[in-house]
This record gives C-alpha cells, structure tokens and sequence, in this order.
C-alpha cells in the first residue's frame, strides 16, 4: 500500500505539475482530517510522512500559550507552566506532541482523500499561478470579463482573476461577458476563493498609474503626482511637481494637444481632470487647486488646519462648482479644510472675529477699547501671543513702552492662569474614560461640561453638528471624536456575541 502511495503521488505530481512536497503535504492533510474524525473535540492532528518509504506517523499536538492568556481552545492549547512540567526548556509558540495510533490508508474513505488531495493541489496550482502573475510586478490589472457575481465583476487575465467589487467601478459604468477591463491591483485576498485580486477603477491610485503610463516623464522620475481625488466618472485633480526645471509639469501631462491626458479620460468614462501645480506653501497649492476660480484673498488658520477663501460675486459658483465638487475635490486634493466665502461674508466673519478678540482682551487684560484694538491692528488675536510673543516684537508697537508691555504680559499670563483653574474646576465631574479620551483637552473637557457632557455615552449620542456647535472644532474632527466615543458600543456588542 505504500509503494502504491508513493506511486500516486509521483503520477499526481507530474500531471499536475506541482511539487512532490506538495502532494505529500495534502496527503497528510487527508490523514489529519481522517484522524480528527474519531475525537469529539477539535484537536490539532499532524501526519508525518516519509517520502522515500511511504511509512508516516500521527501525533497530537496542543500548542503553548502564556499563562495570563488562558486557555482559548482548550482541545488545541496548554498553559506555559503545564507545558514546562513535560519540557523544561519550552517556549510560548512552541508544540507539545504525543504519538497516537495512526489511521490506516484503507479505512480513509477513497472519495474525501481524494477530494481534500485535489482541493490542496489545486490551490497549490492556484498559488503558483498567482505568485508567476504578482511577480511580474504590474499594477495595473488587464483581462476580460468571464462572469458577474452577486454584482461583482470576475476578470480573467490569463488563467489569473480578478475580482471588480461594484463599488470599485465608476458610476453608470457597464460592462459584459468577454468586454476588455483594465483596474487598479489594490489587494491580494487569498480568502476569496477564485478570484483573489482585489481591484479597482475607481481608486486615485488608478488614475495616478494611468498617467504614469501615459507619460514617461513620471516613469523616469522627472515628474512626481503628489496627491490625487476623484469623482469617478465625473471630474478629478491631480497635483503634479517637476524634479527637472526644464519641463512643465502641466504641459507634460497634457500632452501635444491633449493626447496624454486624453487617454485617461477616454479609459475613465469621460472623466475630466484638472491638472494642479502642487506647491509647498499651502495658501498656494489651495489657490490653484481651486482653478479654474480666481481667489481673491486667502487666510490660513494653522490650528485648525483650515483656510478661508475669499471670491468675487463671479468666481463663487465656479469656486465651489456643482454640488460643491470643486471645492470638495481641491479639499481632498490638498488635505486643507476650505471654505468659500464671498466678500462681505468674509468682512462679516472678520468683523465677527474683531469683536470677540476686542471683548477678550478688554476683560481679560483690563484695557480699555483703543488698547485692544491696538493689539488686534498689530496681529494680536489670543491672550496666549500676548503673554508669550517675544518681548522684542511688542516692544516694536509704537504705542507701547517697556513698562506697559510688561503689565500686558502680566497680565495675560494671570488670566491664563485663572482660566486654567476654572476649566479644571469645571471638568471635574466627568468621567474619567471621558478625560482620558485621544483628542480632548481641558478646553474642550470643560466646554463639554458646561453643555452637560459628563460621560463617555453623553458624547456618543451628540450629532456632529451639536458637538461643531459646542467646541468649535471642524465638522471632520467631530465627527472623529464621536467615533472614538461609541467605539465600547461595538466592543460591547462582539462581546456579547462571543
């Protein structure tokens, strides 16, 4: 019986053209299973098989775990301090094994040897075949497609699929049995049984290998795409920079008279693209990933990592375009926060912003209307610049001599002081979970006191815009923090189901 294994296995090996070792391994496999069948548990069963005698031997095998750990699977682990009484010298991740009777070959049913040798086989073959295609090193994935499944595209390219999700596809897109596809390799899934190339035609790396296609320069290095978003089948933006101060990056992506850039356009549905100059000033990179609208003036709010855009009468529609595309792709395109104001509500919002710094420095510093805004005129907007900016430079305001600077200064430090032992006072009944949360401060801890925000749950259960309205943050970083808040809710729920 075993000279007739042995025998199979060189046969299966040749007209499947795999590796001995890999049928010997499903072999195994075929045995482990077989054992596995007569214990009521889920133990671990390995086979060892001798490939030059066809002899083989079963052992079961617990494997070693922490003790603090626990045991998870009971029929499969032992504890570190169980498993030292047995091998002194054994380390966590390590086996202990025990000889059992093996199952003779004639008491394996013939047809699920069979089957579990032919599914090892052919996911050997499978695997192969997807490493020969990944090597080959392309990212861009060129096939046909064979069948839908459940709304998925399955593509063909060679005896290697790909799997196109439909929400990976461009909108309105459609395709059938046999048509040409290409798509971005976004992943390699193994669990997905036939097709493990995970794809995409709506991703911005698609569009980003597209024009590395298209144009050499970027192959070459000469050109670099710093960044890229997308409305799938509608309109993008990219950002381009030249390494070589010879070559226009804009030019260079058009193409002579448009063919570069009319090439992905003709691969993306009619996608439109905006081609930008990325520029390390951010106030410039903003300005021109808004193109074609001209701004009129720009402010830059560092803290909130936002810029306030200011556009003539003429330029808003375009600034923001139809349903806000334009402004959310430049948004995307230049990991800026924008907003677009005209420009009375932008004198609006500045005098709305005068005042409340008037107010502040008035109560704050004891000064009276002309002093504050002195300080406003001079750049001045937190009591933190007054108490902190460089003596030097508050000296230079025409106004003020070293004695008066010196009182401002003291007094603004005082007031911080004061204010940071109210806020203290304030957040000291919320919870500790709450306090203790990424992305708060005792700022915000105290704010959110104040609007009856004490625990943890209290901050899950706001909308963005309530938590926008009590903090001030952006609608994004609310929207992050509540995430984080309601994250114990799904931990809460996979325990329960567990």
């Amino acid at each position: 019986m075993n000279r007739e294994m042995l025998m199979l296995v060189d046969a299966i090996s040749r007209e499947k053209n795999v590796e001995r070792d890999v049928v010997f391994g499903a072999v195994e496999a075929a045995l482990a299973q077989a054992t596995k069948k007569l214990y009521t548990g889920e133990v671990d069963i390995r086979v060892a098989l001798d490939r030059d005698s066809g002899n083989y031997e079963t052992f079961r095998r617990w494997h070693v775990v922490p003790d603090e750990a626990g045991l998870q699977l009971p029929d499969q682990e032992i504890l570190l301090f169980e498993a030292k009484e047995q091998i002194s010298d054994i380390e966590v991740d390590e086996y202990i094994e025990e000889t059992i009777e093996s199952v003779p070959i004639g008491r394996i049913g013939a047809m699920a040897a069979k089957q579990v040798i032919l599914q090892k086989i052919r996911d050997a073959e499978r695997e192969m075949l997807l490493n020969d295609f990944m090597s080959r090193g392309d990212k861009i994935f060129v096939g046909t497609v064979k069948r839908m499944d459940k709304g998925d595209l399955i593509v063909e390219s060679g005896r290697v699929e790909g799997r196109l999700r439909r929400n990976e596809m461009i909108p309105k897109e459609n395709f059938r049995t046999g048509d040409r596809v290409r798509a971005m390799i976004m992943e390699v899934d193994l669990t997905l049984r036939g097709a493990p190339i995970v794809l995409s035609r709506s991703s911005p790396e698609f569009m980003k290998e597209l024009f590395r296609n298209e144009v050499p320069e970027i192959e070459q290095g000469l050109l670099e795409i710093k960044s890229c978003a997308r409305d799938p089948g509608s309109r993008a933006k990219i950002a381009v920079l030249s390494h070589d101060k010879r070559i226009d990056p804009i030019g260079t992506c058009v193409g002579v008279r448009g063919t570069r850039v009319n090439a992905v356009t003709t691969e993306l549905a009619g996608e439109r693209v905006d081609i930008v100059l990325w520029s390390e000033d951010p106030a410039q990179f903003v300005i021109g990933a808004l193109a074609p609208a001209n701004v009129s003036s720009i402010v830059v709010d560092e803290e909130r990592h936002a810029m306030d855009v200011v556009v003539d009468e003429e330029n808003l529609a375009i600034a923001i375009g139809r349903g806000g595309q334009n402004v959310r792709l430049a948004a995307e395109l230049t990991g800026w926060k924008i907003n677009i104001l005209d420009a009375a509500e932008s004198a609006e919002k500045q005098a709305g912003e005068v005042d409340v710094s008037r107010r502040l420095f008035m109560e704050k510093l004891d000064v009276d209307e002309e002093i504050a805004d002195l300080l406003i005129a001079e750049g001045f907007t937190s009591l933190e610049q007054v108490a902190y900016v460089p003596l030097e430079e508050m000296l230079e305001i025409e106004s003020f001599d070293e004695d008066t600077v010196s009182e401002l200064r003291t007094r603004a430090k005082d007031a911080l002081l004061t204010m940071e032992i109210a806020i203290e006072e304030n957040a000291g009944g919320v919870a500790l979970e709450l306090r203790d949360l990424e992305g708060l401060n005792a700022e915000l801890i105290a704010r959110l006191a104040d609007n009856g925000v004490h625990v943890l749950d209290d901050l899950a259960d706001l909308a963005v815009d309530e938590l926008t309205e009590i903090t001030g943050l952006s609608d994004d970083e609310s929207r992050s923090l509540i995430m984080k808040a309601r994250e114990h809710w799904f931990a809460d729920d996979t325990a329960a189901k567990e």
